[in-house]
């Protein structure tokens, strides 16, 4: 809560796209935020141990924060700041605080898939302390500031992420004063028993012991990319793997496997034992591995849209798990998030200052078993959608409509869930230039169960010209930027669908009545 009161960017404040948590002396992740995307989540889960790694429990001082935003020792990408602190009691260190947030800007090429390696993508920031014994780096705040192109907002967000953990740290403090604990070792082992049996216990009574495999055709950036994964069961352990899945990319929409194996985690995860809390040892029967490709992408692949891939990542894992829980699976939904960052600049020279925009938006969720999909909603993300209010006023743009799209969920005996339209215009004396971070616009949510697959995505101006799914591009003063998100697929075969349901469908305005 501190994070999302403090914080500077949009994105932060008002998408929630953050996480904390608390671990243990070894960087074991012992308890998680309510709020925060399971790509942070469980991707923090192991950077902490690359915290401990890199700086020597001789050189960790009460009053220190440590930070990095390193693609493949953070949370995935260059624009997820991650910073630790130790928490210590009596002179010795008894846990660590972590948390994570994405930043609006991190110099380099901005947020978009058009670098070629990560060197383009902006500033990358080792291991290394942001305060040290209480005192802040003002070295690393002065290259922050000269870095970016909103330094007022990044390093604002560095001050909440280092008071996230300052909070974390004294309610802890003032726990243990209240129970009377000197550390959370016997806490801690408790809590970590208690979700690997519960874990073991739930992949037991509904996994047999097996294979099965899936795979899947996205848009990618210039060509479609397979997606390949084999699930196994074995010695009460599920064993996921990419093999299959296609090499890496020359843009960056590569994911680092840190954040490939949060996505397949969590998906596992929301199937298998929902239930119980997510922390190291529920998290530790599931082994992801996968050779080098475009879910294992080595230093220094571009991958600034990581997330566009790690969000499909659920929906391959479930099209696996299906194959032995037919019941149990949703349809493939939306998946990836429809961010687009904006770059807005005046078209005269009265004003040089150029303005920096990030919004967040959604299509729909693939139906369940026994309920529609749902509309609008960051699933497996979690984030919140903006509200129009906030994004207008960070930069000189109208967001003219932003309303559910109707027939975009597909049909079935659950319907899917709907995107959602959305039309951006520059103000006058103003145009932008936008980077496009969508999928789903050449292969759309696939349904389950002989359901129909939901509506492809769209991204067009408003005379009709069709934009590009990925990349930066431009919109002139006078003329909108149209997106249309895509929809969930449905489940199970639309002869199956109520009448009652088909009916508040209509009045609802999600599914049009044909003309006749």
């Amino acid at each position: 809560m501190t994070l999302l009161r403090t914080a500077f960017s949009t994105s932060v404040r008002e998408a929630g796209d953050l996480s904390a948590g608390v671990y243990t002396t070894d960087g074991r992740m012992l308890a998680q935020a309510v709020t925060g995307t399971p790509g942070h989540v469980n991707t923090m889960a192991e950077s902490v141990r690359h915290f401990l790694n890199e700086i020597q429990r001789d050189e960790m001082y009460e009053g220190d924060c440590y930070v990095t935003n390193d693609p493949w020792k953070g949370t995935g990408h260059l624009h997820d700041i991650t910073m630790v602190s130790p928490t210590f009691l009596k002179g010795e260190i008894i846990a660590f605080f972590a948390c994570t947030a994405h930043v609006v800007d991190i110099g380099g090429r901005g947020f978009g898939a058009d670098a070629r390696s990560v060197y383009e993508e902006g500033l990358l920031i080792p291991i290394l302390k942001f305060v040290n014994r209480g005192q802040v780096n003002r070295d690393l705040i002065k290259m922050i500031r000269y870095g970016v192109r909103e330094p007022d907002k990044v390093v604002g967000d560095f001050y909440s992420l280092a008071a996230c953990n300052e909070v974390g740290h004294q309610r802890l403090l003032e726990m243990l004063n209240e129970t009377g604990y000197e550390n959370l070792e016997e806490l801690g082992e408790f809590i970590f028993s208690r979700s690997r049996n519960a874990t073991v216990e739930r992949i037991q009574s509904l996994l047999p012991e097996g294979v099965w495999s899936n795979s899947t055709i996205v848009d990618g950036y210039d060509e479609p990319i397979k997606l390949a994964v084999e699930i196994k069961q074995v010695n009460q352990e599920i064993v996921v793997d990419f093999s299959g899945t296609d090499s890496v990319s020359k843009w960056g929409i590569n994911c680092p496997i840190n954040y490939a194996k949060a996505y397949a985690s969590y998906a596992l995860k929301c199937i298998i034992a929902p239930e119980v809390p997510n922390n190291f040892a529920s998290l530790e029967p599931f082994k992801i591995t996968s050779p080098v490709n475009i879910l294992n992408a080595q230093r220094p692949a571009p991958v600034a849209l990581r997330h566009v891939l790690g969000h499909l990542i659920p929906d391959l894992v479930f099209g696996a798990l299906a194959k032995v829980l037919p019941d149990l699976v949703p349809a493939e939904g939306a998946a990836s998030l429809w961010n687009l960052h904006i770059s807005v600049h005046p078209t005269s020279n009265c004003e040089s200052r150029q303005h920096e925009i990030l919004m967040f938006n959604s299509g729909g969720t693939g139906a369940r078993p026994s309920l529609d999909g749902l509309s609008a909603t960051a699933f497996p993300s979690g984030v919140h959608t903006m509200p129009v209010e906030a994004t207008e006023h960070t930069g000189p743009i109208v967001v003219w409509r932003k309303e559910l799209r109707p027939d975009s969920g597909g049909d079935g005996r659950m319907r899917g869930g709907l995107g959602q339209v959305i039309e951006i215009a520059p103000k006058d004396g103003y145009e932008f230039d936008f980077s496009a971070m969508f999928d789903r616009v050449h292969h759309p949510a696939a349904g389950r169960n002989g359901g129909s697959p939901g509506a492809a995505g769209v991204v067009q101006l408003d005379d009709g010209t069709r934009l590009r799914q990925k990349g930066w591009q431009h919109v002139p003063e006078g003329r909108r930027l149209i997106l249309k998100a895509p929809g969930g697929g449905g489940f199970g075969p639309s002869a199956k669908r109520s009448e009652e349901n088909r009916q508040l469908d209509q009045v609802a305005g999600y599914v049009t009545v044909p003309e006749e």
